[in-house]
């Protein structure tokens, strides 16, 4: 029987949905229609009245293994029978310990020391916090400026939406942290449109580093923070040689770089981390969704070391870094940590990407045409379909279609004007061909 405090599958009564305030939703159009998902397996939830609706999205970038795997599930049993909580403040558990280690061989280079987090917005606001300590234990203590990028996303803490560049994040909250800027993004659709990985144009847009130098000084700047690819504002792939040219400056003026791979991370790129894919070796690596499949809120932040060792300085008693959270490296997360990478592991999900990569491009790009579609951006296993707004419509015409393909049976992401798909990595050739059918099918219905 299910408890009188708990929703059924069934579609709630009017007022059951009333109470919860959901995140980044219209709520008062959500809830007068509400898409509602019960279960999930595989590629594909299934709604309360039993309808498939296969996942363009990976939940939320973020179910990298697909859906309902049992020993995710099981690792989670035995460990909340086992050691249900215990604090990483002074104390620890093996889990942890391990599964940093585990986390840290598959990151390139010194990215050896870990910190975790609960979540991406939390792993951001540590790594911003981080770099401004380094620079304080080095006797720099004026580098506390972080730089930025239009047009990323970096999570929702204050330190993320300060450095993040999604105007709707930013435009209700205020001044956010003092002193950061932002880099130019690097899209250009005139010079950029319909590209397959990464775009030839646009590499030289690094260079707007050098003038934020020059405006404030190196001696001020902290960190610069990018995502190898920016996803959440529309799949931003990098510019040939742009990466490259930011290590180099950064290297130039002793500004720390970070990526933001809490999307691009644990395969979807083609390879463990988009560092590896353009071969670029950032400061710190910020992760989380694919960490433990979406299942249990988990994230970190990998720490070359020769940072982590400017704190491992002074009475061996004393407290390196005055930061953490309540439950940093949690037994339960810490065990679907484990479970997560022993599939990647046994399946090759890792790396299974740069196999299928090529037939996936060529069936969204051959949504290139259809009404409606203004550009198509691909590499790894995402995609961004830019939609022209509905004629007359007050919605964007990027929702319409969000709405009308969940109707058909697929979940895709409207961010602006833009779809974003992103399929867990298990993804294979029918459904591919379903998630693009469905999508024109959609797009020739407007």
């Amino acid at each position: 029987m299910t408890s009188p405090n708990r929703l059924s599958f069934a579609r709630p009564d009017d007022g059951a949905l009333d109470a919860l305030w959901m995140p980044f939703t219209a709520n008062r159009h959500f809830k007068a229609s509400p898409r509602l998902l019960a279960t999930a397996e595989g590629m594909s939830y299934t709604t309360p009245e039993g309808h498939r609706i296969l996942d363009g999205t990976a939940g939320l970038w973020c179910v990298n293994a697909g859906h309902g795997r049992r020993e995710i599930a099981d690792a989670i049993h035995r460990q909340a029978c086992a050691l249900d909580y215990a604090s990483t403040f002074q104390v620890g558990h093996s889990g942890a310990f391990s599964l940093a280690r585990r986390l840290a061989a598959l990151l390139p280079g010194d990215l050896d020391r870990v910190f975790f987090t609960n979540s991406g917005s939390e792993a951001v606001d540590t790594a911003l916090k981080i770099a401004i300590a380094y620079h304080q234990r080095r006797g720099e203590g004026q580098r506390t400026r972080l730089i930025g990028r239009e047009r990323g996303y970096h999570g929702v803490g204050f330190g993320g939406v300060t450095v993040g560049g999604v105007v709707a994040n930013r435009r209700d909250f205020g001044p956010l942290l003092p002193g950061a800027d932002h880099l130019p993004h690097t899209y250009d659709r005139n010079r950029q449109a319909f590209s397959r990985g990464q775009p030839d144009w646009g590499g030289h847009r690094a260079e707007a580093l050098e003038r934020l130098v020059a405006l404030h000084g190196a001696s001020t700047i902290a960190a610069v923070i990018v995502e190898p690819v920016a996803t959440s504002a529309g799949v931003l792939a990098p510019p040939v040689g742009y990466l490259e040219r930011l290590r180099g400056i950064c290297d130039a003026h002793g500004i720390l770089l970070i990526f933001d791979e809490v999307v691009s991370g644990f395969g979807r790129m083609g390879a463990p981390f988009a560092a590896e894919r353009f071969n670029v070796l950032p400061d710190m690596v910020v992760c989380a969704k694919g960490l433990t499949n979406g299942v249990v809120p988990m994230g970190a932040v990998a720490v070359r070391r020769p940072i982590h060792d400017h704190f491992m300085q002074g009475p061996d008693t004393a407290v390196e870094l005055f930061h953490g959270y309540t439950y940093s490296g949690h037994p339960v997360a810490a065990a679907a940590g484990h479970a997560t990478l022993d599939i990647y592991e046994r399946e090759g999900l890792l790396s299974r990407v740069s196999l299928i990569a090529d037939q996936w491009a060529d069936a969204v790009h051959a949504l290139r045409g259809s009404p409606h579609v203004a550009d198509i951006r691909s590499i790894g296993l995402v995609a961004g379909i830019d939609i022209e707004p509905a004629a007359g419509r007050a919605a964007p015409g990027a929702f319409d279609v969000f709405t009308r393909c969940f109707e058909r049976g697929l979940l895709v992401r409207a961010a602006g004007d833009c779809i974003t798909l992103s399929p867990p990595l298990i993804v294979q050739s029918a459904e591919i061909a379903q998630i693009t059918g469905i999508l024109a099918e959609v797009l020739a219905s407007f």
